[in-house]
């Protein structure tokens, strides 16, 4: 993140609705305690230049559905900036495995071989954690320092500027972030969290992959298409 006299590293439609965020106090206090984790020494996922990387694949005007997650992996080369993605050659995470399983029982398609969820993100689908940094090894070491405000007002962008965009809300957590949308305008999906702890409660057999490729094609918009290439 960088500091409001300088450029930030927003993609432009993002930035030209959220550029008021960055001189925000909350925003200050956030980019200080960043300042200071990385002064301690402490390793960030992910890098800075990945922080916003959800944004840079996925234009405001190109977004048709929205993946909620909580915050980034806190594992070694995982976190680049896409919820529930991890680089090419990281072992894929459970509740992504989970996601793959129900894709293929949706749709039929075959399960990816890798985790790299960029070819999703490209078509339209903002893959959104609603905390954008973590601590390596201390999952939510970062909440509640204003991330979730920031990512707040990029689901107000999204429902209150666009319409027919598919919202997936996975879990408790997602379902109150995603509280403000109006369903009226937008398609609405929720079921339990894709976690082992939880998918086997109604997240295998909820349909969402292929409920939003209905919605959408009634809408006339094209699909997505969710298998994934082989990563190179």
């Amino acid at each position: 993140m960088n500091h409001p006299d300088r450029a930030i590293s927003l993609e432009s439609s993002w930035l030209a609705r959220l550029r008021g965020e960055f001189d925000q106090p909350y925003m200050d206090q956030l980019r200080a305690f960043l300042r200071a984790e990385k002064q301690a020494g402490k390793r960030i996922f992910p890098p800075g230049s990945e922080m916003f990387s959800a944004f840079e694949h996925t234009p405001l005007e190109r977004v048709k559905v929205v993946i909620l997650g909580q915050d980034p992996y806190h594992g070694e080369g995982q976190a680049h900036g896409l919820c529930f993605s991890v680089r090419p050659g990281v072992a894929i995470p459970p509740s992504l495995q989970n996601i793959y399983k129900e894709i293929h029982a949706e749709l039929g398609l075959p399960i990816p071989r890798h985790g790299h969820l960029t070819a999703w993100a490209d078509q339209g689908v903002l893959l959104l954690n609603a905390v954008l940094s973590v601590e390596c090894a201390r999952a939510a070491s970062h909440r509640g320092k204003g991330w979730e405000r920031f990512t707040d007002r990029v689901i107000e962008v999204i429902n209150r500027e666009r319409e027919g965009v598919v919202f997936m809300l996975w879990g408790s957590y997602a379902q109150r972030k995603g509280a403000m949308i109006d369903s009226r305008r937008h398609c609405v999906l929720q079921a339990p969290h894709p976690s082992p702890l939880s998918a086997h409660r109604g997240f295998f057999g909820c349909g969402h992959f292929a409920a939003a490729n209905d919605y959408l094609r009634a809408r006339g918009v094209a699909a997505v298409d969710w298998r994934l290439p082989d990563a190179g």
